[in-house]
């Protein structure tokens, strides 16, 4: 469904059916956001979570079924930049997607902006 919903709003997606083909698709194609479902098999998402982490910078929206008060705490400290819960609805996804590109999109603008002034 989150493929479906974001698609619908014109975003371009690229899924994977595990944690392995999911940490390879993110370092090919270093995409300016990935939405990662925790309950992936072969690598779970706390490790892709956390391997990603370790190398990149690419903001990262958790999505789960797991809503307890600590798993959203430990998702977030392994470096996730927002938790979302299932079941969901089409502008729970959207808003925060949208939220978090345009904050790191507004960092890229400044970062840039430094790197030219000198």
């Amino acid at each position: 469904m989150a493929k479906l919903y974001l698609e619908k709003e014109g975003y371009r997606v690229e899924d994977a059916c595990d944690g392995v083909e999911a940490l390879a698709k993110i370092k090919s194609l270093q995409p300016p956001l990935v939405v990662l479902d925790l309950m992936l098999p072969e690598i779970g998402g706390w490790e892709v979570c956390r391997r990603v982490r370790g190398e990149s910078d690419v903001p990262i929206i958790m999505l789960t079924a797991r809503n307890d008060d600590v798993d959203k705490v430990v998702g977030l400290e392994l470096g996730a930049d927002d938790y979302l819960t299932k079941p969901f609805n089409r502008r729970e996804l959207v808003a925060p997607v949208r939220a978090v590109l345009r904050r790191y999109k507004k960092a890229a603008r400044t970062e840039q902006i430094i790197k030219l002034a000198r």
